[in-house]
């Protein structure tokens, strides 16, 4: 299993810089501007340092997964530059589902902006564009490479030559198109989709396996992140119960919802968590529910 899942959003893109290029130039072939360029370039020194733990970890590999956008190219191409040498890359592989929402062919820009004005009062996940594809459709195809990721994973085939390598997967792709990825993943309710912030250009999130073998965005990722991309205390709690949680030490658990203690070092205390049969060195910070 790999110990990482990194989704990172494209670079700065011209039409990022000026809409009016998509008048007349196909979404596919919109390159990143200049300040995309640096974002990119910054971005693939900042996932190394995660991926290496700043530099302690030397036994990790990566694979790329990339959308076939001519942008997200780009911001791969950036992002490995001269900071992953040949022999920890394992492949890298274009995967068309992971592909932008199609907003129709070129795009008038007054007739964009009435499209997301209905958009929005419609509702963002189940409006259709004209000519182009709603969230919903995204979801399903995010939904099928997911399920041909999770059977490879099971199966060990990412990196199948060496398992004992500490596997990391980097997917490059689209804000609307990595949210969908999470809400898939994590089986979030239209709803919750509905209250999250699309990701800036080229900021990214960690999945990370936790205690039991769970991924979990708080794993990598302080609370105030997860709040500040519209996560409610409920999506929180769940992803702390992954990185963190059994059922037998939260069973009868409530976080404390606007602290970001969660943990301490007090050794033999009841809140420890097991793991095989031994107690970690970190506990959850607990309230025990009154019957």
């Amino acid at each position: 299993m790999p110990k990482r899942i990194i989704l990172v959003r494209h670079g700065e893109s011209e039409g990022n810089e000026d809409e009016e290029v998509l008048e007349y130039v196909p979404n596919y072939k919109i390159k990143l501007s200049n300040k995309g360029i640096q974002q990119a370039q910054n971005v693939g020194s900042k996932i190394k340092k995660v991926i290496s733990e700043n530099g302690e970890s030397e036994n990790w590999k990566v694979l790329f997964y990339v959308s076939p956008s001519e942008r997200t190219k780009q911001t791969l191409e950036r992002i490995i530059g001269e900071k992953f040498p040949e022999d920890k890359v394992i492949g890298l592989k274009e995967e068309c589902r992971l592909r932008e929402q199609h907003f129709g062919n070129f795009q008038d820009l007054e007739k964009r902006k009435k499209i997301k004005r209905t958009r929005n009062r419609y509702g963002k996940f189940f409006y259709r564009v004209p000519d182009g594809e709603s969230s919903a459709d995204v979801y399903d195809r995010v939904s099928s490479f997911l399920e041909t990721l999770w059977r490879e994973m099971e199966t060990n085939r990412l990196n199948n030559k060496n398992p004992s390598d500490e596997l990391n997967l980097i997917i490059v792709s689209h804000g609307l198109t990595i949210l969908l990825f999470l809400m898939k993943w994590f089986n979030w309710t239209v709803e919750q989709f509905h209250g999250l912030s699309n990701p800036s250009n080229c900021e990214y999130r960690v999945l990370q396996l936790g205690i039991n073998g769970e991924y979990s965005l708080a794993m990598h990722h302080k609370l105030e992140e997860l709040r500040a991309w519209g996560l409610s205390e409920e999506m929180i709690h769940g992803q702390i119960f992954r990185a963190y949680g059994t059922k037998k030490n939260l069973k009868s658990t409530i976080f404390l919802p606007k602290s970001d203690v969660f943990f301490d070092d007090k050794e033999n205390s009841d809140g420890f968590l097991e793991e095989n049969g031994s107690k970690t060195k970190r506990k959850l910070a607990y309230i025990n529910q009154k019957a």
